[in-house]
């Protein structure tokens, strides 16, 4: 394993975000947390750092460093690399967020007209 990893890699690794950019963009923007600091993407991780993790405005990951890596594993394999402390009341904010965008349309209705598309749109934005 490494010994030094920057925390926008590790965030990659483990199945954060989906790109490296994705998750230095985020540290840089302040939605990522080490011990309650706020970091910038060169931070290196070591193992038992908490990490916090906003994802949307209702939405934060906790996660605990158990082992640093620099290379992405499979999902299968992330619980070894990150241990999940993220409290079940996020989950369920979540789930109620991601339920309120969600817009129903019958089949066979056509596409949207331009102002459903910015009615739908402006849901997704919220």
């Amino acid at each position: 394993m490494a010994e030094n990893v920057r925390i926008d890699k590790w965030l990659w690794a483990v199945r954060v975000y989906k790109t490296r950019n994705m998750a230095a963009e985020a540290c840089r923007s302040g939605k990522v947390r080490i011990n309650d600091q706020p970091v910038k993407p060169s931070r290196t991780v070591t193992p038992g750092d908490r990490v916090k993790v906003t994802v949307n405005p209702q939405f934060t990951r906790t996660l605990k460093v158990r082992e640093i890596l620099s290379n992405r594993v499979s999902a299968k394999l992330v619980p070894d690399f990150a241990e999940d402390l993220t409290p079940q009341e996020e989950y369920d904010k979540l789930k109620v967020y991601n339920a309120l965008l969600w817009e129903r349309r019958d089949r066979g209705i056509g596409r949207p007209t331009k102002k459903q598309r910015r009615d739908i749109d402006r849901l997704k934005n919220l």
